[in-house]
């Protein structure tokens, strides 16, 4: 599976209003981190915000030193991911949302992102490239007789934040669209 972004972030001390690592971690879902693959390109996009709500680069570092050992990271260089990137741009106006559909669609796998626009095109997603485009409550209904209607937040993936550690700064919050 792929993951989109918003997933990465609390990696980077960014709340977000869904935490499929944390759900993994606790075993809340029946996925395994070393089955998740990440584009190289969300790692950029993970910088970018981090910076953007003004995150402490320590914090961005070890977030990405966090990505590169526990997922599979995929270059966005590619011939056929750009290709199909291209392609995706008639469906999804954000280039970046593109390329990150565009490894899933690439190496066959599913997506779990939290994106409107991406999800609001997943049905076409699904038919032109047969991949599943699916968000964490999609993800969550997958489980058997599971009670995860309580998205807790933060899990940091070994990253303390100020919750846990007062002498750290102050944790931000994203948005999402």
């Amino acid at each position: 599976m792929i993951l989109d972004t918003t997933y990465l972030l609390p990696l980077a001390q960014v709340a977000v209003d869904t935490d499929l690592l944390g759900a993994i971690a606790r075993k809340e879902v029946d996925l395994r981190l070393g089955d998740m693959v990440v584009s190289l390109i969300s790692i950029f996009e993970l910088q970018a915000k981090a910076a953007k709500l003004n995150i402490p680069a320590k914090s961005t570092i070890k977030a990405v030193e966090a990505i590169l050992s526990a997922f599979r990271v995929e270059p966005f260089h590619k011939a056929e991911i750009i290709e199909a990137s291209y392609e995706l741009r008639r469906l999804i106006p954000d280039y970046i949302d593109c390329v990150i559909v565009a490894t899933a669609t690439t190496l066959r796998e599913d997506l779990a992102t939290e994106d409107s626009l991406i999800l609001a095109e997943k049905e076409a997603i699904n038919k032109e490239y047969n991949i599943k485009v699916l968000n964490f409550r999609d993800i969550a209904r997958q489980q058997p007789n599971e009670d995860l209607t309580a998205l807790p937040n933060p899990y940091h993936f070994g990253i303390k934040t100020k919750m846990q550690d007062p002498q750290l700064g102050s944790h931000r919050h994203f948005a999402l669209s």
